[in-house]
């Protein structure tokens, strides 16, 4: 199974950018998403940034993850 994990970007080198990750801050190539800015919303798969999303579904996925997390 695959999974993409929300982030959120915090700041942008070129073709890297630096995301975090539900409190963790890891690098990933955003190559892939276009007109990508600090601030912007994407979904991460395998380091690499897949696509822009809402905050709405921002939220949600969060939410679900730290469900998952906490129900163990």
């Amino acid at each position: 199974m695959c999974l993409a994990v929300p982030g959120k970007i915090k700041a942008v080198n070129n073709n890297i950018a630096r995301v975090d990750i539900m409190g963790i801050e890891k690098d990933v190539d955003i190559e892939l998403v276009e007109d990508v800015n600090i601030g912007d919303l994407i979904l991460i798969h395998a380091g690499f940034g897949i696509e822009k999303i809402d905050s709405e579904y921002f939220n949600y996925l969060e939410k679900v993850f730290k469900e998952e997390i906490s129900d163990g």
